[in-house]
């Protein structure tokens, strides 16, 4: 990453423990894309859901030369669930944008109708 990763936390305190986590799956994503330009990551306790337990939502937002890719609808009683799904999901929409910007889109076959 040209620029540092920047992980917030609001509604909880700072754990290094999780912020680690972070940084293992945000090195990760160097190897699908290396010219991030930036990766920001927040971990947010949702009180709203009393009756399921308190919710972790986790959002990345990663941008890259001509796009801002953003991860907001992970969340997941288990903090560290709700980090892999968010970068998971994060890791799929970086792979599709640089697919386009390399031309490499699916093209389907045209059916002839009969």
């Amino acid at each position: 990453m040209k620029r540092p990763l920047e992980v917030f936390f609001q509604g909880i305190p700072h754990s290094d423990a999780i912020e680690a986590s972070i940084k293992r799956h945000a090195t990760k994503l160097d190897g699908f894309c290396s010219d991030i330009m930036r990766c920001r990551v927040s971990v947010m306790l949702n009180e709203k859901h009393r009756n399921q337990g308190k919710l972790f939502n986790v959002r990345v937002d990663t941008t890259i030369p001509g796009h801002e890719l953003v991860s907001n609808r992970e969340h997941d009683e288990d903090v560290y669930v709700a980090i892999r799904d968010a970068f998971k999901d994060a890791t799929r929409m970086l792979e599709d944008a640089v697919r386009k910007r390399r031309g490499q889109i699916k093209q389907h076959e045209a059916r002839i109708p009969e």
